[in-house]
């Protein structure tokens, strides 16, 4: 009988995503020696490698590759029995991995941490910003235990709440202040500013303006909606903004807000989890608190581009 502890599989497993000890064992909190001692205890264990080392990367054995698999679907049985006993226990409390993509989390997530600190005193909160793409991987491998992202997402193993629906404002150089709003036909052919790839925000307004996923010169793309803004304040060109954002990154920039014409576009935001879950009964409690605080914030964010545009 292997006599493997969880703590080597998890580290394993690390390695096994990671394919690098330095990132391995940052994500583990560990040591780069540390982590190595124990994949060799681990490989000592199983009678065989489980790691090609090399100075720069490491490959996964037959064997290692055969492994990381039932290793984590190891991993993640234990962690849906730690969920089961704490969903036993009532009042959701411990340790919530949530994750939320960026177009949402500066603008939402200070008050999703304070006030689930209220609504759940035992709740040990721990969000995490990442792309959609990487949300969704990280949930079907448990190493999250929800996500906050614009829907759908469409994964069948994946349960989808609804929390709100937003629209997207045009955000333009004020001296473009009075002039007409540009139909939906007319953005592609104005410098567009738009995210960069792996956004599920960019891939929204490219929909939306009727662009290909290659869509052209008269885009340019920037790392965050902040940075966006600022190029619109310097009259680099136009961008859309999604409501929840405009109280913040609107405060200090000079710029112009537009409602567009119908069909407006926007997105609907919503809480996705595992649906063989256990905590899906509190999981539903903690989406309620967050789609009461995103219509709110996004109530207010309306009021404030239609106080703006004067419609």
């Amino acid at each position: 009988m292997l006599n493997l502890s969880m703590k080597q599989l998890r580290y394993f497993d690390a390695l096994a995503r990671l394919g690098h000890f330095g990132r391995a064992a940052e994500d583990c909190a560990i040591s780069q020696p540390a982590l190595s001692v124990q994949i060799r205890e681990m490989e000592a264990a199983v009678g065989g490698a489980l790691v090609e080392r090399s100075a720069r990367q490491i490959r996964l054995t037959a064997l290692g590759a055969a492994f990381a698999p039932r290793v984590r679907d190891i991993l993640r049985a234990v962690d849906e029995l730690g969920h089961l006993a704490r969903s036993a226990q009532g009042p959701l409390s411990g340790p919530l991995r949530l994750g939320v993509i960026p177009t949402i989390a500066p603008y939402l997530l200070p008050a999703i941490v304070s006030d689930c600190a209220t609504a759940f005193p035992g709740l040990d909160l721990l969000p995490r910003e990442a792309v959609t793409g990487k949300l969704v991987g990280d949930l079907l491998e448990a190493r999250l235990d929800a996500a906050i992202m614009a829907l759908p997402v469409s994964e069948p193993a994946l349960l989808e709440v609804p929390l709100f629906d937003e629209d997207f404002v045009l955000v333009r150089p004020p001296g473009e202040a009075g002039q007409p709003v540009p139909s939906a036909e007319a953005l592609p052919t104005m410098r567009l500013l738009l995210l960069e790839e792996g956004h599920c925000f960019r891939d929204q307004a490219l929909a939306f303006c009727t662009l290909g996923p290659s869509p052209g010169r008269n885009v340019m793309e920037g790392s965050s909606l902040s940075t966006l803004v600022q190029m619109v304040g310097a009259g680099i060109g136009v961008t859309l903004l999604p409501e929840i954002a405009l109280p913040v990154e609107t405060r200090l920039a000079q710029v112009d807000l537009a409602r567009l014409p119908p069909p407006v576009p926007g997105r609907k935001v919503g809480m996705v989890w595992r649906r063989s879950s256990p905590l899906g009964p509190q999981l539903h409690e903690v989406a309620a608190l967050i789609a009461r605080l995103g219509a709110a914030q996004r109530d207010g964010a309306k009021a404030l581009a239609l106080g703006q545009t004067g419609r």
